[in-house]
């Protein structure tokens, strides 16, 4: 059985709410939350989203429950938490051996499934490749679906479509995958001519054409899934040049190593950030078109609107580049959260409890006053904008393959699953982490692994032999 309903024809009746308000879910990949302006970066062009922010309730300490992509959604269309990985296997025909990289179990219930059954059309477009596979579940319950095909390594277009002068420009660090993925993605793109053939501005162009059909009909739930900013960071030239518009000489850093950042030098790490900081803009100013339709068609007025990331990316900051899954510092943890009332409710206000992806769905279903069919983990944020409270939570606790990461108001620790590496940080002191005190104070770093991190995991943490886990 897929979920409590099974997919949806989109040709079955459906209960009568015309007067529901709708919703729309945005999520956008890879955004560092110290690359928005409303959360206090100075200089980066994110006008569309400081916007939205002032309509919305903000949160300011928001986290994924786990990391990275399809373990952030899995919690995202749930409502449950993917984290600890427990009874992981690698998914057939898929060589990302990260713990909790998986489809939707089929025993559990999506957020689209639920609302379909109370009467929603459900829609979903995307450019997100790590969702393209029925097999991964991510498309249950919505009545319509569109992946739009090209990111990165999907094996769209025949390689040796490739480029050639794309490939000679590229900066690959000597990495014969690195190689082949960027030479796919080229390969895939190398047709586009305006900008509105990017991934994120299509994206947010189709989602634009939905709402004018949407606007016409009952009650919609509409998910837009924008993979940009993720790498690799490859926007028009006038968006690279906002943040570096000094001649650049050397071969292009599209696409970070997960590791040490020694392969580059300063300039090109230099670059990599621009690059980075180019595609994030492009995604904005493309989200603003899209938010412009909702206004034309009034749609703000009836609509519950969350926008959120799923984790950031390192530059650098601490002697890394990418998402190494041992690099649980802000720039990869720290994520938007915004929560946009139709009434208003809310707005300009911020919250520093630690929302997370597993709140995203009971938001919605409490906001709606739908029960869901199972017992959800994660919270009903909405209940504060009426002025009340969710569950209190007093530290956090996320998990990134076989590390894991936990928080409270003072102290950040991070470790392996079984608590060695440890690092620990005072965040009141030291915000961006870079004084770690594990070794002076053990017995922190003893009680937030013991209580925090086994407590909320409900016991010892997996362990996985990826050979034998790889068949």
């Amino acid at each position: 059985m897929l979920g409590a309903w099974g997919l949806s024809s989109g040709c079955t009746p459906r209960p009568e709410r015309e007067d529901a308000p709708n919703v729309v879910l945005v999520i956008v990949d890879s955004v560092r939350r110290d690359h928005v302006g409303v959360y206090g970066n100075g200089w980066i062009r994110t006008p569309n989203l400081d916007a939205l922010a002032k309509e919305s309730l903000r949160f300011s300490r928001p986290y994924p429950e786990s990391i990275p992509t399809l373990c952030a959604r899995r919690a995202i269309h749930t409502g449950l938490r993917t984290w600890p990985f427990e009874n992981w296997q690698p998914a057939k025909g898929d060589d990302i051996l990260l713990w909790g990289w998986q489809p939707i179990p089929n025993d559990q219930t999506t957020l689209a499934e639920i609302l379909s059954h109370n009467g929603y059309g459900t829609y979903f477009i995307t450019d997100n490749l790590q969702q393209y596979k029925a097999s991964m579940n991510f498309h249950r319950g919505f009545d319509a679906f569109n992946f739009i095909r090209g990111q990165t390594t999907d094996p769209f277009k025949p390689m040796y479509n490739c480029p050639p002068q794309k490939m000679q420009g590229a900066l690959t660090y000597g990495a014969g995958e690195l190689e082949d993925s960027l030479c796919r993605y080229f390969a895939n793109v190398k047709e586009r001519e305006t900008e509105a053939d990017w991934f994120s501005p299509m994206v947010f162009s189709q989602a634009a054409d939905y709402l004018d059909l949407l606007s016409k009909g009952g009650p919609f739930f509409l998910t837009v899934d924008s993979y940009d900013p993720h790498e690799p960071w490859d926007p028009p030239e006038k968006y690279v040049t906002m943040y570096d518009d000094e001649p650049y000489n050397l071969k292009e850093p599209y696409w970070p190593r997960s590791g040490p950042d020694d392969y580059l030098d300063e300039r090109e790490l230099e670059r990599m950030k621009a690059r980075y900081s180019g595609e994030l803009t492009m995604m904005d100013h493309w989200l603003g078109r899209f938010l412009d339709k909702m206004e034309e068609l009034n749609l703000f007025e009836n609509t519950l609107l969350i926008l959120l990331s799923d984790h950031g990316v390192a530059h650098g900051e601490h002697g890394y580049t990418g998402k190494p899954d041992n690099v649980l510092w802000p720039e990869v943890t720290d994520i938007p959260f915004l929560i946009r009332h139709p009434e208003g409710r809310g707005a300009g206000q911020t919250s520093d409890y630690y929302a997370s992806t597993h709140d995203v769905a009971p938001t919605i279903l409490g906001f709606l006053g739908i029960e869901p069919p199972q017992e959800l983990e994660g919270q009903d944020l909405s209940v504060m904008l009426g002025g009340g409270e969710p569950e209190a939570r007093p530290h956090f606790t996320l998990g990134y393959n076989d590390h894991v990461w936990t928080r409270d108001e003072r102290y950040v620790m991070f470790s392996t699953n079984q608590g060695a590496d440890a690092r620990l940080y005072d965040v009141q002191q030291d915000p961006g982490m870079y004084n770690d005190l594990a070794r002076d104070e053990p017995n922190t770093v003893k009680r937030m692994f013991e209580d925090y991190v086994l407590g909320d995991a409900g016991g010892p943490l997996p362990t996985y032999n990826y050979n034998s886990a790889a068949g």
